[in-house]
């Protein structure tokens, strides 16, 4: 799409003015999401009694909803693409994507247990329109591609960082007083976001409108199958949610996450064994499908030990570490802001360090980063699990021991995560750039599914034995892909390592 107005623009730092409202607006969605997330299982495990109560759910199960909230803001990412690409373009569903979650949030600062759900699931839905589509309206903005292109994504991520830093601690310092302050705080951050990007919409030029060349009576037809569906599939969530709730209908939730989670596998399986073997694409291409499959197992290897922050490690955060600076209480939500610090300070040091290896022909390949992103990881939990041997109610652990965790892990994120996508545009078919990012997502929120799942075994395990297997198994996953990586690379030799 061209876009003369912002190939022009550079009044933003050197950069189109429109990146300055983007930036914003993801910065408070993210301020949203990340600040609530912080919240989230805090507030699902809290006693219901007291001057600030909870929904006294057990650990199982409240990791199990964690994990189901998680996978769909995942998922539902592909559907919200969709939406942006055949109804609506990319700014207006970001719009309204952003208008939804502002309800989710709001409905959640309501106490009751009904409209805490009913906000998950419109949170859920403004966050699959939300999220994929602000990041393609920034590239938009750069029709011309290139290294400027890759600097405006930088600053926009740092935005993205910011807000995940800010939401934790304000969330979590109002949450303390009242858990549905936190929330509507959340909201009230949303409401920001909308606002900034609406002041600076004039400044987008053409970015991220809806371009078809389809014509208006087919875009006419498919809006109306689309509304009718998605009305159909909500009064089907509302009557289950209905039912549920006054106990006409009794679910395990925790069977309900782990069977998605098979048939989320069963259905990639069937997918990647699709298109390799009747996609009709060449040997090379289906040596970097390969790949691809390859890279995804890694990824929701990495999610599912990844994503035990907004679970149990938060929770051990509340239940076995001293809290304490001097006179006062650090609040346990705060913790989930030291990941977005680290980003924050590691990400320029590890841009030199992969620019630097470049130049001296050292850079590693794709494969090999994704290893280093899995004994990351692994590293820290093998220092938690140490840190959490003899941790107990009367005996907690310091601080230091999860800050030092979070330094381990984020380094494995700034590993592997940067490098995933790219990756899936590299590899992927000419044909399947787009549902090879789909992809990428479904390891995502494959990964936070199992997350869930992993930490509802602290009900009955204690944390150093959860922390220490999950250490083992992608510490292990981490060794088999470095060992397996010159023989990956191998089947993607006609691709750069970066």
């Amino acid at each position: 799409m061209q876009n003369s107005l912002a190939t022009e623009d550079t009044s933003f730092f050197g950069h189109p003015k429109g990146l300055a409202a983007l930036f914003f607006t993801e910065l408070w969605e993210r301020f949203s999401y990340y600040g609530m997330r912080a919240l989230l299982v805090l507030y699902m495990t809290a006693e219901t009694v007291g001057a600030n109560p909870g929904m006294g759910l057990g650990v199982a199960e409240a990791t199990a909803i964690y994990g189901l909230y998680t996978f769909f803001v995942y998922i539902l990412s592909l559907p919200g693409g969709w939406v942006a690409d055949n109804l609506w373009g990319q700014r207006k569903a970001v719009f309204i994507g952003g208008i939804i979650i502002a309800l989710g949030h709001f409905s959640m600062a309501i106490p009751s247990d009904a409209t805490f759900f009913a906000g998950l699931a419109l949170i859920v839905v403004g966050t699959g329109l939300l999220k994929p589509n602000v990041s393609t309206v920034v590239g938009d903005l750069y029709p011309e591609g290139g290294a400027r292109r890759d600097a405006g994504f930088s600053i926009f991520y740092m935005g993205i960082n910011i807000g995940g830093f800010a939401g934790p601690l304000l969330c979590g310092w109002l949450a303390e007083t009242h858990w549905h302050f936190g929330f509507g705080l959340a909201g009230i951050g949303m409401v920001l976001g909308l606002i900034f990007f609406k002041w600076g919409e004039s400044w987008m030029g053409t970015a991220g409108d809806f371009v078809t060349e389809d014509a208006p009576e087919t875009v006419a037809k498919r809006s109306r199958s689309f509304y009718v569906l998605a009305s159909v599939f909500a009064a089907g969530i509302i009557t289950l949610g209905s039912l549920i709730g006054t106990g006409a209908v009794n679910l395990e939730i925790t069977s309900i996450a782990a069977n998605l989670g098979v048939v989320a596998v069963l259905i990639t399986l069937g997918y990647f064994a699709y298109v390799t073997f009747f996609g009709g694409h060449n040997g090379e291409e289906k040596k970097r499908l390969g790949v691809i499959f390859w890279l995804f197992i890694l990824a929701a290897l990495f999610w599912s030990g990844f994503e035990q922050a907004g679970s149990s490690m938060n929770l051990f955060a509340r239940e076995l570490t001293d809290l304490s600076l001097g006179t006062f209480d650090v609040p346990p939500s705060w913790l989930q802001s030291v990941n977005s610090f680290f980003i924050i300070l590691l990400a320029p040091l590890f841009g030199i360090l992969w620019t630097t290896l470049d130049r001296m022909h050292a850079n590693p390949s794709i494969p090999v980063k994704f290893a280093m992103g899995l004994l990351g990881l692994a590293l820290g939990f093998f220092v938690l699990s140490w840190g959490s041997a003899n941790a107990s109610a009367t005996n907690q652990v310091g601080m230091s021991w999860l800050v030092v965790t979070y330094f381990f892990h984020t380094c494995g994120e700034l590993c592997l995560s940067p490098v995933g996508l790219s990756s899936m545009t590299k590899l992927a078919p000419k044909n399947r750039v787009g549902q090879m990012m789909g992809i990428w997502f479904v390891a995502a929120a494959l990964g936070n599914l199992i997350a869930g799942l992993l930490a509802g075994t602290l009900e009955s395990a204690a944390p150093t034995a959860l922390f220490g297997q999950v250490a083992m198994f992608v510490g292990g996953a981490g060794l088999v892909a470095l060992l397996a990586s010159p023989f990956v690379q191998k089947f993607s030799s006609s691709v750069n390592s970066e």
